[in-house]
C-alpha cells in the first residue's frame, strides 16, 4: 500500500511538471509557435472555444503565425479574442485568414516574461509540495495499524526525496525557459 501511495504521488508530480511545460510554452520568447495561442479562447456560437479547435495554425517563418479558420464567419471572432488576450499581438485580417507577426522582444518585456516564468514555476512547486503533503497524510493514516512508525518515516523520507527531485526538475525547466527568453 505505501508503494502505491509513493507511485501515485510521483505520477502526480510528473503531471505538475507537464502542466508547467505547457504553461511555459504559451509564453512568447520572440519566436512564433502555435502554442502561443493555447490560452486564447474564442466566443463561438455562445461558448468559449480554444482557437486551435476552430482553425489551422501554421508558422510560415520564425516570426509569423498564420491562422486559417475552418469557418470563414469565425475570422472576426478569432481576431477579437486575440486582441483581448494578454499576448500583446495585433492580428492582421485578410478576410479568409489571420496573420500574427511576432515582434522582437524589448528588454522590459523580457523582464516581465521572466517574472511570469518564475510565477508559473512557483505554482508548480506549490503543487508538488501539496502532493507531498497528501502522500504523507496517507502514509500517516496507515501508521495507525498497517505499518510501523519506522516504516512510515522511511516512506515519508522517500516521498521527500521524490519532492526534491521534482523541485529540481522545475528549476531546470525554468532556467532553460529564462535562457530562451533572454536570448537576443
Amino acid at each position: 500500500m505505501p508503494q502505491t501511495i509513493k507511485k501515485n504521488a510521483e505520477e502526480r508530480m510528473e503531471k505538475a511538471i507537464g502542466a508547467l511545460k505547457r504553461d511555459l510554452a504559451t509564453l512568447r520568447a520572440g519566436r512564433a509557435t502555435p502554442a502561443l495561442l493555447d490560452r486564447v479562447q474564442v466566443e463561438y456560437y455562445g461558448s468559449m472555444t480554444p482557437v486551435n479547435q476552430l482553425a489551422n495554425i501554421n508558422t510560415p517563418d520564425t516570426r509569423t503565425l498564420m491562422i486559417q479558420p475552418w469557418d470563414k464567419s469565425s475570422v472576426s471572432a478569432i481576431e477579437k479574442a486575440i486582441m483581448k488576450s494578454d499576448l500583446g499581438l495585433t492580428p492582421s485580417n485578410d478576410g479568409a485568414s489571420i496573420r500574427l507577426t511576432i515582434p522582437a522582444l524589448t528588454e522590459e518585456r523580457r523582464a516581465e516574461l521572466v517574472k511570469l516564468t518564475k510565477k508559473f514555476g512557483e505554482e508548480a512547486k506549490v503543487a508538488i509540495r501539496n502532493i507531498r503533503r497528501d502522500a504523507n497524510d496517507d502514509i500517516k493514516k496507515l501508521e495507525k495499524g498497517e505499518i510501523s512508525e519506522d516504516e512510515s518515516r522511511r516512506h515519508q523520507d522517500d516521498i521527500q526525496k521524490s519532492t526534491d527531485k521534482f523541485t529540481a526538475e522545475v528549476d531546470k525547466v525554468l532556467a532553460a525557459k529564462e535562457k530562451e527568453i533572454m536570448e537576443v
